[in-house]
C-alpha cells in the first residue's frame, strides 16, 4: 500500500490552507490551521507515512522552509509563476491547496532553490544590501527630479555632496520645493545604513572560503563576491553554464513552428533556423544586473578581459553583443573557479570555455 501523502499548502500571513492527497489522487484531509511555528510542526508530526509538501515561493518561504525541511521526506518550493494551472477557473485558499497537492502528486512544479542554513546570515545580509542600495539610488533620482522639474542642470554627483548642499538648496525660490529638498534627510540616513550593511556583509563573506577565490577575478571585487556568494550559494546547482546563463538572463529564446515536413513519403526535419525572440526575462535580475556591471568595468580597464573584449570588437561584433559575451564568459569563469576550487587563471578566457 502507497504510504506517501501529498500535502498543498496555501500560505497567508495569518493562517495556511492545507489539503492532504493520497498516491492515488484522493483527497484525504483537508482544514486551515494558524500561522505558526508550533501549530504547523503539531499538524506534520500527526500525519504517517512518507510527508511531500509544497508551497509557493513567497514572502514567508525562507522561514516555513526552514522549519519543515527536517520533519518531511520531500519538500517542494514551488515557482508561482510557472503554475499556470492555478490561475485556472475558480480560485480560493480551499481550491490552491488542492491544485498544488494534485501538481505535486504529478511532479509537475518548478522547484525554487532554497540554500543550506549555514548561509542564511550571508543571504540576508545581501539582501539587506541590494535593498538599502535600490532604496538610495531611488532617493539620488527624486533630488535630481527637483531640479530638473525646475529646469535647473544638475548633471554630476556635486548635487549629493553635502558640502555643496547649501549652494544647491538656495537654488529653489519657490518654498514649496524647497520642502520636498529634505530627500536629502532620507539620503544621508541610506547612506550611513548602507555603510554599515556593507562592513557586516564582507564581515560575514570573509569567512566563507569560496570569497577569496571569487575576489581574484578581475571585475569581481570583495562586494561582488559577496553578492555572489549570498545569491547563488552554491556552484553545484547549476551542472552546466548554460544553466546559470538563463539563471542570469543571459541565455537566449529561441521560438519555432513546423519542425518536420514530408518527403518522399516519409518525415524529415525542416532545415530552417528557429527564430530568435532575445534573452530570457525570468531570470535572476540582481544576478544580471552584477554580471552586467562586471562587464562593463572589465571592458573599460586594461586586463584580460578587455583584452578579450578589444578582439571581439575587431571581428565587427557590436559592442552591446561584446558585453554580453563578455558578461558570460564571466559567469563562465566564476562557476569554473567556485567549482573546481582554483585561482583565476587567464586561459580560462579560451573559445573552449566561453
Amino acid at each position: 500500500m502507497d504510504s506517501k501523502k501529498y500535502i498543498g499548502m496555501d500560505v497567508h500571513k495569518e493562517s495556511i490552507s492545507i489539503a492532504v492527497m493520497n498516491g492515488a489522487g484522493k483527497i484525504g484531509m483537508e482544514c486551515v490551521i494558524e500561522t505558526k511555528a508550533s501549530t504547523i510542526l503539531q499538524f506534520i508530526d500527526g500525519l504517517r507515512g512518507d510527508v511531500h509538501v509544497t508551497f509557493e515561493e513567497g514572502t514567508s518561504a525562507a522561514w516555513l522552509y526552514d522549519l519543515l525541511k527536517p520533519h518531511v521526506t520531500k519538500l517542494v518550493v514551488c515557482d508561482p509563476r510557472k503554475n499556470a494551472s492555478m490561475r485556472e477557473g475558480n480560485q480560493s485558499d480551499k481550491i490552491d491547496a488542492r491544485r498544488l497537492a494534485e501538481l505535486l502528486r504529478l511532479n509537475h512544479l518548478s522547484p525554487v532553490y532554497h540554500g543550506e542554513h549555514g548561509l542564511r546570515s550571508l543571504k540576508e545580509l545581501v539582501r539587506s544590501y541590494l535593498t538599502i542600495t535600490k532604496d538610495l539610488v531611488r532617493v539620488m533620482t527624486r533630488v535630481k527630479a527637483i531640479y530638473r522639474s525646475w529646469a535647473i542642470p544638475c548633471t554630476g554627483k556635486q548635487v549629493y555632496a553635502p558640502r555643496h548642499r547649501t549652494e544647491w538648496i538656495g537654488k529653489i525660490g519657490e518654498p514649496g520645493v524647497r520642502r520636498r529638498a529634505e530627500f536629502y534627510y532620507q539620503l544621508d540616513a541610506l547612506r550611513t545604513v548602507r555603510q554599515e550593511v556593507r562592513r557586516e556583509l564582507l564581515a560575514e563573506a570573509k569567512k566563507h572560503q569560496a570569497w577569496k577565490l571569487l575576489c581574484q577575478i578581475p571585475s569581481i571585487g570583495p562586494i561582488r563576491a559577496a553578492v555572489l556568494l549570498g545569491i547563488l550559494q552554491t556552484p553545484h546547482r547549476f551542472r552546466t553554464n548554460r544553466q546559470l546563463w538563463s539563471y542570469s538572463g543571459f541565455g537566449i529564446e529561441t521560438h519555432s513552428s513546423a519542425d518536420h515536413r514530408s518527403v518522399d513519403g516519409q518525415l524529415k526535419r525542416a532545415k530552417k533556423q528557429s527564430s530568435i525572440r532575445g534573452l530570457n526575462r525570468n531570470c535572476n535580475h540582481d544576478l544580471k544586473n552584477l554580471f552586467k556591471g562586471a562587464a562593463i568595468v572589465a571592458s573599460s580597464k586594461p586586463g584580460p578581459f578587455q583584452e578579450f573584449y578589444t578582439v571581439l570588437l575587431t571581428k565587427g561584433i557590436r559592442p552591446e553583443m561584446a558585453r554580453l559575451t563578455l558578461a558570460r564568459k564571466i559567469a563562465t569563469i566564476v562557476l569554473i573557479v567556485w567549482k573546481r576550487g582554483a585561482c583565476f587563471d587567464a586561459q580560462h578566457l579560451k573559445p573552449q570555455t566561453a
